[in-house]
Formats: C-alpha cells, sequence, structure tokens
C-alpha cells in the first residue's frame, strides 16, 4: 500500500532523510521508533505534503499512486491520514463544521454524494463513541481548549468518520494519561484493523504498542531505516536504549 524507495528530504538546507526505504502493505500496522532528531517527524510531514519539507531524491507510492505528484488534499481524497504530534486550534470553527466539511469534500473528490446533516451527525455519534468522546465536544471549536488527551481523543474521531485507508500517526501518545492511551490504542484497532488497512505508528514508546500490536517495527536513526524486526525489537529498545541497536546497525 506505501512504498518508500530511497527518500531524500531537506528542510531548508538541512537534509534530514537521507535515502530512508520503507514498505507497508495492506492490513499490516507498522511501528517507527528512533531518537529525538531522526527525522521521524520529517517523514510524516513529507508523505502528508506539509510545505516546507522538499523531497530532492527518491519515490513514494501509495496505493499505486505517485505520492509525491499529488497536493495534501489530493493525498487526503485518495485516503491518507495524517494524525500529528501537536493538533492545531482553530478558533471559530466547530469540531461538527469543519469534520463535515472535510468528509463531504473528499467525497466529492472521490465522486460520492455528500453525507445529509442528519446521516454525519450519525456517524460522528457512532466514531465519538468509540473513543469515549462527549458529543458536546464535537460542538466546540477545533481542539480550543481542549486538553492534550481530549486533542488526541478529538483527532482519532476525525480518522474515523474520514475513514482512511492509510494512517500515519505521528506520536499520537504524546500527552497521554493511562486511560486516554488505553482508549485512543482501542480506537485506533477498531477503525483502523479492517478492510486491508494500513497504519504508520510514530512513537517514541512500548507503551502505545501494548495496545496496538504491530507487525513490523523499524529503527530510524540518522534519516534512514537501521534495523527492522518484530514487536519484541520495541521491547528490546525499551529496555536497553538505542546505543545497542546503533552500534550493530553501525
Amino acid at each position: 500500500m506505501l512504498k518508500i524507495e530511497n527518500l531524500h528530504a531537506t528542510v531548508g538546507d538541512t537534509e534530514i532523510l537521507k535515502g530512508l526505504t520503507l514498505e507497508v502493505d495492506a492490513g499490516e500496522v507498522h511501528a517507527i521508533m528512533g531518537p529525538n532528531g531522526a527525522g521521524k517527524s520529517t517523514l510524516s510531514y513529507v508523505l502528508g505534503g506539509r510545505p516546507g519539507y522538499e523531497v530532492t531524491s527518491g519515490s513514494v507510492s501509495f496505493d499505486g499512486k505517485d505520492l509525491l505528484d499529488m497536493d495534501p488534499h489530493e493525498r487526503a481524497a485518495e485516503g491518507l491520514f495524517l494524525g500529528f504530534q501537536y493538533p492545531v486550534e482553530i478558533p471559530g470553527v466547530s469540531n461538527v463544521q469543519f469534520l463535515r466539511e472535510a468528509l463531504n469534500a473528499q467525497r466529492a473528490a472521490r465522486g460520492e454524494e455528500p453525507l445529509s446533516g442528519g446521516d454525519f451527525l450519525k456517524l460522528a455519534r457512532e466514531k465519538a463513541g468509540l473513543l469515549k468522546l462527549d458529543m458536546e465536544m464535537l460542538k466546540r471549536q477545533v481542539n480550543v481548549g481542549f486538553s492534550g488527551g481530549e486533542k488526541k481523543r478529538s483527532e482519532m474521531v476525525q480518522m474515523g468518520i474520514l475513514g482512511p485507508k492509510f494512517a500515519v500517526l505521528d506520536e499520537t501518545d504524546s500527552g497521554l494519561d493511562i486511560d486516554a492511551l488505553r482508549i485512543v490504542g482501542d480506537g485506533i484497532n477498531q477503525i483502523m484493523r479492517a478492510d486491508n488497512k494500513g497504519v504508520l505508528l510514530i512513537t517514541h514508546y512500548q507503551r502505545l504498542l501494548d495496545y496496538v500490536k504491530p507487525d513490523k517495527v523499524h529503527v530510524l536513526a540518522d534519516g534512514r531505516i537501521v534495523k527492522t524486526g518484530g514487536p519484541d525489537l520495541a521491547l528490546r529498545l525499551e529496555s536497553e536504549g538505542y546505543d545497542g541497536i546503533m552500534a550493530e546497525a553501525a
């Protein structure tokens, strides 16, 4: 579903990704772990098409199409979802308004009919229920006054409503307490562990992987994947840190 080959990318004059190669098949969850400054968030922004992140060489195909040739809204309409490490606030726009417009814009891009107000609210209640988020929260302005955990749960509701084929989740576990972590993990499983969808889960810690079991774990360091293994690799990183893995890779 996602195939990245020899990807190089810069931010300003600094090269961050230095030949990253990675494949994620439909139906799989892959976790990416790595030290600070390794390029994890840069990878997520490049996949999402954030301005200022320039791809200098390499390729990315998504579901057989050239992802890098698409604008960000086209990537979203094709079924790519990016979950931010720090979800932004949008004052003056309610969650319900924002999510209905986003969903219907994507449906229009795919040649589908828009959802009516009633059908949308039914869908929103269902997905909010998965994340144990009160519908009153969705009537408020997007993320304004939300706690860190509420922002992440709201973003997972957004993912559920949009129904992407593939989700890139950048440190979704940051700022979550134990209960919120379990709720978000369960939500990811229920929304994305079906219909041959794919997930690229970027995280610093093993704790989220206790709830969302990865098929593969990759270590990203200095802009490239230096080691790949199964779920046991994440446990080893948690207990030993990165030094041993880095030495092996060298």
